[in-house]
């Protein structure tokens, strides 16, 4: 039976944190609670005799996105109309880019089975965000309708086209979670595919393993988080995959994923290109960006997530996954990062252990992660903070609590906002490391468990990680286990001989 790949490329929006909107003077933060249309002016409603004017906050946010994606920032670009009937588009035009965008090439680099591989890029280019439409029915009539808020047109969008690079599901939901990171770190994007302000469309089709033969392009919309991306190709792709092996054929079309169900359907064919009739905006003029500009543009490009990530494994000697879990937001990053300065602060040292970096990774990305994850808090606004987790990494060196006693202090700590020391004194968490007192329990343990006892001395040296158990359940979790298993083993070396 023929082996088929995808063939995935994504086309991925992302809404630019500026003030004000991309061609006239409104504020740009409609989703600030803002009441419907009330972030217009003559400009952005289209009205006739407008004109619109170039912002370049906006402009020089796509410069910084090149920059950082490797791409070529173009010296002439302009912008285009490209024409399209819609609701939601006021001018009956979008003001777009069509053939000198901003941004040429570049490309994202991914970990594909512990190797890195570049996905490269088509171009980056920046336009205007539509009207939003809201679909309503009338309670007594039940007919449809729909009411229009223009508060987010003309909001600056800023569009990559990715190259037909991406050969899996995963690797769509990797590109799209290094780039979000990128926009992050840099500054220009929220990111937010929730709100509406990081948007994808995927182009996937499927094609026999070792030929350039497609067999039909898909494009998936509606899919507003990482998981329903990932999900709705991975969908399409045995869809795609069973249609043609029972000798169907895929048409070329725009399907929309439905969450609920977890299955895309039909939304429109697209078996003939749409003609958008693209010609220069002849009311903006064409834009020079110099070598000066675009030098002056790079001095404000922070350290990026892959050479921070690059930095914590040499550095920290930390795992790539480690890294990777720490690197993927800028807020998760300066938390660790923060953490380590106290520490080191605290400890008059310059650096910090591998060991200690390990530690304080670990927390961040599991207990802390969870936590975070559980209560819906973002990490700037976590109740522990970087001074508390140092507090709790100190506990655990010093050894005056285990592993155990450590989640629960943690918890304790982040539900009420107290430093962990303080709950650890206030639940007596305290780990128990006193020989003396370990031994008694140690001896009711052999003495309780004759089997355990007999099993090694017939040899069997994981008997003893079972009379561990034991012991730690007998002292809640708070033995030392360390010193449990030196204590049992010296008792059981006395037996042996």
């Amino acid at each position: 039976m023929t082996e088929y790949e995808p063939v995935i490329g994504l086309e991925v929006h992302a809404q630019l944190r500026t003030k004000s909107k991309m061609f006239c003077s409104c504020p740009a933060d409609y989703h600030q609670q803002a009441q419907p249309n009330t972030r217009v002016c003559p400009v952005c409603m289209a009205l006739p005799g407008t004109l619109p004017v170039i912002n370049q906050s906006a402009v020089e946010a796509v410069m910084k996105t090149g920059l950082a994606l490797h791409s070529e920032i173009t010296e002439h670009t302009k912008f285009d109309r490209k024409n399209y009937p819609y609701p939601d588009l006021m001018k009956g035009y979008q003001i777009s880019q069509f053939d000198l965008p901003v941004c040429v090439g570049g490309y994202i680099e991914l970990d594909i089975d512990g190797e890195t591989r570049r996905a490269t890029i088509t171009r980056v280019h920046l336009e205007e965000d539509v009207a939003k439409l809201f679909h309503r029915t009338d309670p007594v009539t039940s007919e449809g309708y729909s009411l229009v808020d223009v508060n987010r047109a003309g909001v600056p969008l800023m569009e990559l086209v990715g190259e037909p690079d991406l050969r899996s599901a995963e690797e769509a939901r990797q590109f799209l979670t290094k780039y979000r990171a990128i926009l992050q770190y840099i500054g220009v994007s929220t990111g937010n595919m929730e709100e509406g302000s990081f948007r994808c469309d995927a182009n996937i089709s499927i094609r026999p393993k070792g030929s350039k033969e497609l067999m039909g392009k898909v494009e998936v919309k509606n899919m507003n988080s990482f998981r329903a991306v990932q999900r709705a190709l991975e969908y399409e792709i045995t869809r795609q995959t069973s249609l043609v092996q029972d000798g169907g054929r895929v048409a070329q079309e725009t399907r929309g994923w439905v969450e609920e169900r977890g299955v895309t359907i039909s939304m429109r064919s697209k078996e003939f290109a749409h003609d958008y009739r693209f010609f220069p905006e002849p009311d903006l003029p064409t834009l020079t960006i110099s070598r000066a500009w675009v030098e002056e543009v790079a001095k404000l490009l922070p350290e990026l997530p892959e050479v921070k990530k690059r930095r914590y494994v040499q550095n920290y000697g930390l795992s790539d996954y480690d890294a990777d879990q720490l690197t993927v937001a800028p807020a998760m990053a300066r938390y660790y990062e923060d953490t380590l300065k106290e520490w080191a602060a605290r400890h008059a040292s310059a650096t910090v252990s591998n060991a200690t970096a390990k530690a304080a990774a670990n927390w961040t990305i599991t207990e802390l992660a969870r936590l975070l994850n559980a209560s819906g808090v973002d990490i700037e606004e976590s109740p522990l903070s970087p001074a508390f987790m140092v507090d709790l990494l100190e506990l655990l060196e010093k050894g005056t609590v285990g592993t155990a006693q450590a989640k629960t202090a943690i918890e304790e700590s982040f539900s009420a906002g107290k430093s962990p020391r303080v709950i650890v004194e206030e639940m007596g968490l305290t780990q128990i490391s006193d020989t003396s007192a370990l031994g008694s329990v140690a001896t009711e343990a052999i003495e309780a468990n004759p089997q355990a006892v007999q099993d090694y001395l017939s040899g069997k040296e994981t008997a003893v990680k079972f009379l561990v158990g034991q012991v730690m359940k007998a002292s809640k979790g708070r033995a030392n286990p360390a010193l449990v298993a030196e204590v049992i083993q010296e008792q059981l070396q006395v037996l042996k001989s």
